[in-house]
């Protein structure tokens, strides 16, 4: 049978929920950090609290373009848009640990977003590994943005802005996110 996407990150999302709810009951504690890998450098980080870094699997939806340049630093190129209806194209680039380099963004341009695909050179499209970060353009906050909870049941939060088109909770080494 053929999931689509959506249902098999909502079995996945149950399965992990059923995880944590087993182990909570059992009362025993959860690490507290884990080993990501991103191009084969490892490094540990916390998978709970306010998140150092994040996992962002490649997809064939708005993680169609993340993964490594042939120097090995990391790369996300994505289309954030503003609710009213703006678009754009942002590169974000990374070092090869993930901490963030440097932005570039502009309206959306279809051969915009081709030519900023095509100047990375070569590269393959996977997993990254990088730190969340924000950068103020065209009166907007863009990036990875952290959201601290403000209350007891709450919980942390990176969204993708602006847009919040993607939504990504702990553990921070899932690589998935809600939309």
């Amino acid at each position: 049978m053929v999931y689509g996407w959506r249902t098999g990150l909502a079995l996945s999302m149950m399965v992990a929920l059923g995880v944590v709810s087993v182990t909570a009951g059992c009362g025993l504690p959860l690490p507290a950090v884990e080993r990501a890998e991103s191009d084969g450098f490892a490094f540990p980080y916390p998978t709970e609290g306010r998140p150092e870094r994040i996992a962002i699997d490649h997809n064939t939806f708005e993680a169609e373009h993340v993964g490594h340049t042939a120097d090995g630093g990391q790369f996300f190129l994505t289309t954030p848009f503003e609710p009213a209806g703006r678009r754009f194209v942002a590169l974000y680039l990374f070092d090869r640990v993930g901490r963030f380099v440097r932005a570039e963004i502009d309206p959306f341009d279809k051969d915009l977003y081709q030519r900023r695909l095509k100047n990375l050179g070569k590269v393959t499209f996977d997993r990254i590994v990088v730190e969340p970060f924000e950068v103020e353009k065209f009166g907007q906050t863009f990036g990875l943005v952290v959201d601290e909870p403000t209350a007891s049941d709450e919980i942390w939060w990176v969204t993708a802005e602006p847009g919040d088109y993607m939504a990504f909770a702990e553990p921070w080494d899932l690589g998935t996110y809600d939309t």
